[in-house]
């Protein structure tokens, strides 16, 4: 019997308030994870309790900067004394900023950089210990379509997510012999109140360009849910995927196998 069960697990989701990371964490509840979460400011931590507490979801809300490693720690160690040692970790905070290459201040880039892969690096540095001590443990990146391609605009995202995608084989590499898998989600575009209005109809009707552009270079040709990332997430979460390591699972409803429509 294949054990998809995260019974008695404790699940640490990072930016996990709304969004892919509330949808991560609600999947992961469902499956039997306790759940807890961290963002980086009080009022988003505010948020995301009350959107738990509509779904019926017990967690631990945690005011945190994925990028202070000594706060990390800190709420690392609250947690395994609270709520019990973390076994699973899902690397969800991030940031994007389109900004053209060459209009774009090193503050923002770094900035990019320090979110979406310095983050990930420090929160994993925090609960491998743990997961050593414990015997077991799953990292869960959330890379993206942006680890494989490029893109006007993103040149930091895509720097952050290509790297993200090599911190987790470098991860499963040193630590799998530790019984610690560390694989990622690369979402495709997935619908949420980021993209929204990217997705906006405009004044006659029609779709917004980028959303015909994005449904046209999509097989399934509609955008993601975040309900789409809630299956894929309880799979690398559980003792289902213990011989699944160092792996990118691309949920885009086939974009990247795809080369696009012969033009009429």
């Amino acid at each position: 019997m294949v054990n998809f069960s995260l019974e008695g697990k404790v699940a640490l989701v990072t930016g996990g308030a709304y969004g892919i990371g509330l949808a991560i964490a609600q999947a992961l509840s469902e499956a039997g994870a306790k759940i807890v979460f961290n963002c980086s400011r009080r009022e988003t931590v505010e948020r995301g309790l009350a959107s738990y507490r509509k779904l019926g979801i017990e967690v631990k809300g945690y005011v945190c900067d994925v990028t202070d490693e000594v706060a990390v720690k800190a709420m690392v160690v609250d947690i395994e004394a609270t709520v019990g040692a973390i076994d699973i970790l899902v690397n969800n905070a991030g940031i994007i900023k389109r900004i053209p290459m060459e209009e774009m201040a090193v503050e923002d880039f770094r900035r990019v950089i320090d979110i979406d892969l310095v983050g990930p690096f420090i929160c994993a540095k925090a609960v491998i210990p743990g997961m050593i001590r414990k015997g077991h443990g799953k990292i869960i990146n959330i890379c993206s379509m942006m680890s494989e391609l490029g893109r006007e605009t993103v040149s930091a995202y895509a720097s952050a997510k290509g790297g993200l995608k090599m911190l987790t084989r470098n991860i499963c590499s040193e630590y799998g012999e530790h019984n610690i898998q560390c694989n990622a989600i690369g979402p495709g575009y997935i619908a949420t109140e980021q993209t929204a209005p990217l997705r906006e109809r405009q004044a006659d009707g029609s779709r917004h360009p980028f959303d015909s552009f994005i449904i046209s270079k999509t097989p399934a040709a509609r955008w993601g849910s975040p309900e789409d990332l809630m299956g894929p997430a309880v799979f690398l979460a559980s003792d289902a995927s213990n011989f699944v390591n160092g792996h990118v699972l691309y949920v885009d409803g086939g974009i990247l196998a795809y080369i696009g429509k012969q033009p009429k």
